[in-house]
């Protein structure tokens, strides 16, 4: 505290601190934010993007308010209204899958797989289709409903891909020139631990975030994980639980 907020008894709201990692990628500088389980966020040339932000995962009301906002489906995991309400502002940017959608009365990009939107002149946006492939686990992301992840790319050539909740898939194994990869591991409703080697192996990104894991009866071991990986990118273990 300052000396001037000692003198005058300021009780100023001091910002959270959450686990960050800074990035220079292809000659761009980018800070990741990580909070809980699917929420992150994205700092990049003094904007911030956050990723499915949940009430309970972060102290949204203490962070910078977002320039944009990605919802990846409607599940209340992924999609909280109230939370989106605190960090919006007159400009911000919001990209959702259509069912997220509908709860918009304001604008909204309503992402379909496949579509592209570019909120900003140097952020592209492309929607990856998001689904259970497994015959037990059809019910939790059909592939019908058009749930989305997310290729998000920065000045044009870094590519930050977020999986949302789903299993490996065609249009998964399609994607190309990934440098960071956020790809779910988490039982019985996305992949298990062999499904998210697989995918990470066919994306082959310069850096693999674990992340949707925990918060389930079945434990996801990261660690081992990382370790099959090694040899494919540099995974990082960051607390997201």
């Amino acid at each position: 505290m300052s000396f001037l907020s000692k003198l005058f008894g300021c009780k100023c709201k001091s910002t959270p601190q959450y686990p960050s990692d800074e990035l220079t990628i292809n000659g761009r500088k980018l800070r990741l934010y990580f909070y809980a389980h699917a929420s992150i966020a994205i700092e990049y040339e003094g904007r911030f993007i956050y990723v499915d932000p949940v009430e309970g995962n972060a102290e949204y009301a203490k962070l910078p308010k977002a320039d944009m906002i990605l919802v990846t489906h409607s599940h209340y995991d992924h999609f909280d209204m109230a939370s989106i309400e605190v960090l919006q502002k007159p400009d911000t940017r919001i990209l959702c899958d259509k069912t997220s959608a509908e709860s918009f009365a304001g604008d909204c990009y309503t992402m379909l797989p496949n579509s592209v939107a570019e909120p900003f002149a140097d952020i592209r946006v492309e929607a990856v289709a998001a689904y259970n492939t497994s015959e037990h686990q059809l019910q939790f992301h059909p592939k019908e409903r058009e749930d989305c992840g997310y290729v998000v790319t920065l000045g044009g050539d870094v590519r930050i891909y977020i999986s949302g909740d789903t299993e490996p898939t065609d249009e998964l194994r399609a994607l190309k020139g990934i440098d960071i990869a956020f790809v779910c591991v988490n039982q019985p409703y996305t992949m298990t631990p062999d499904e998210a080697e697989e995918a990470v192996k066919a994306l082959r990104p310069k850096i693999y975030y674990p992340y949707h894991y925990g918060q389930v009866e079945e434990p996801t071991d990261v660690e081992a994980l990382a370790e099959r990986l090694k040899s494919v990118c540099d995974v990082r273990i960051r607390p997201l639980a």
